[in-house]
């Protein structure tokens, strides 16, 4: 892997550098090796410790174990990188992936639904899965028990992509590792995460903005009020994307929430014909998704701001996300100056981002 690359990776396995973070830094210093070297003084100016850069020695070690297991580096600004998900101002910086990445220039849709689901329900996954699949869109899923496994199988024949959060050497659950190693031959697997990373719980919901952000719409087969596959679901919706359900019986708890997203505006699905009406509007390569990060989210050009900038933008922010636009509104100062303001704070972990473009000051 060249050493440019190698740096991106350096500077996204760095704590605190987030997607929207890293982009901005290479934006401001022209590569990921400047951004590096630079990081230092602007932790500095908003009184943050020494951010701890990823080491180029383990980043090293961890291509080579990617590359033993068959994967590949997708970054975030390449045309490899899945174009639905590059939409979004938190994608992944960098993807690995293992299988066919042809796949990712299809029409996708997400496929999610309860891990202890009915027969029924599962062999409703299956069929629309298949004939989704007939008419030439891949099924995205989580590969999890359930809905997810029973999607994936449905689509065996015409393409689908598993989403894990964990590394491309792990399967969750264990009694999946065949249909995971299938996939990874025949089909794509997908993950952020380095190899030897464990599933761990917090994991789950970036994982699930993943499935959310490759698809143009996310069905939601079975799930409870309370599960990821609503948590899914309201990623979609925030990501702009068609949201559908299969309905189920008022006293079937696995219905409840199909039932409530329905009530709450979902498109009703009783067969793939009502997903590819729903989907038939949307132009896969189309770059005006309702939260495709506007240009200027990531220019700080050459803004360098006063101590008086600093102290004005963190009195407006508050444990209460409010849009940067505001920001810039309130503040009356340009946007590159708040920008710059508030990578300094993210950088020092005093600055959180939301969906939308919203932040919030870290109590």
């Amino acid at each position: 892997m060249p050493a440019d690359a190698i740096d991106r990776l350096r500077l996204a396995r760095t704590h605190r550098v987030g997607p929207v973070s890293y982009r901005q830094l290479v934006a401001r210093f022209g590569s990921a090796t400047a951004a590096i070297a630079a990081l230092p003084d602007l932790v500095r100016r908003s009184g943050g410790r020494a951010a701890k850069v990823a080491d180029p020695v383990d980043i090293e070690a961890e291509v080579e174990r990617v590359q033993r297991l068959g994967g590949e580096y997708l970054f975030v600004d390449s045309d490899s990188y899945p174009h639905q998900l590059g939409e979004l101002q938190n994608a992944p910086i960098a993807l690995i992936v293992r299988g066919d990445t042809k796949l990712l220039k299809k029409p996708a849709i997400a496929m999610v639904g309860a891990r202890n689901s009915s027969a029924a329900s599962c062999r409703f996954a299956r069929q629309i899965a298949a004939e989704l699949g007939q008419s030439g869109h891949v099924i995205v899923s989580g590969l999890a028990r359930g809905i997810d496994t029973a999607a994936h199988e449905g689509a065996m024949e015409h393409g689908t992509i598993g989403v894990i959060a964990s590394g491309l050497d792990i399967a969750f659950p264990p009694e999946n590792k065949a249909l995971q190693d299938e996939m990874g031959e025949r089909h794509l697997v997908v993950t952020e995460y380095p190899p030897g990373t464990e599933p761990l719980a917090r994991q789950f919901p970036h994982r699930n903005r993943i499935i959310a952000g490759m698809a143009l719409g996310t069905v939601v087969v079975e799930a409870a009020p309370r599960s990821g596959s609503l948590l899914t679901a309201r990623m979609a919706t925030e990501s702009g994307r068609e949201v559908m359900a299969v309905p189920g019986h008022p006293l079937d708890p696995r219905a409840q929430g199909c039932n409530q997203l329905i009530r709450e505006g979902a498109t009703l699905v009783q067969s793939a014909s009502d997903i590819i009406e729903a989907v038939s509007h949307i132009d896969p390569r189309a770059a005006n998704r309702f939260n495709a990060p506007p240009a200027e989210l990531f220019e700080t050009g050459g803004a360098d701001p006063d101590d008086s900038a600093r102290s004005l933008l963190v009195g407006l922010l508050g444990p209460v996300a409010v849009s940067v636009d505001e920001l810039v509104r309130q503040a009356e100062l340009p946007a590159p100056v708040v920008q710059m303001v508030l990578l300094e704070l993210e950088l020092a972990e005093r600055l959180q981002r939301h969906a939308a473009g919203r932040v919030s000051l870290i109590s």
